[in-house]
């Protein structure tokens, strides 16, 4: 919200973003997207409550930075098992900035 309301970031790193409430998908925390201008990445399970893939995939464009995605398959929304994945996505992810 910070970032969308002016302050100045080189780059956002999102993990497990909740893009509406469990259930909820009527309640989308989306609202704030299109004021995003620098890039971003998303990591999430691909068994996330909180966003599905096809949801994340209908939403994100409205970021006008460019957008990276890493789903963590087999993952929820507290993805404790993919430490590692996480931490190697975001390292590669940050050389690109």
């Amino acid at each position: 919200m910070a970032v969308a309301e002016g302050m100045p970031a080189a780059g956002l790193v999102l993990l497990s973003y909740p893009l509406h409430p469990p259930k909820k998908p009527e309640n989308l925390r989306i609202e704030h997207f299109p004021n995003i201008n620098v890039p971003c990445l998303f990591i999430s399970g691909d068994r996330d409550p909180f966003g599905t893939t096809e949801e994340f995939a209908t939403h994100l464009p409205a970021i006008k930075g460019p957008v990276t995605t890493v789903w963590l398959e087999g993952e929820g929304h507290d993805p404790k098992k993919a430490d590692a994945e996480i931490v190697a996505a975001i390292a590669g992810w940050l050389e690109t900035l």
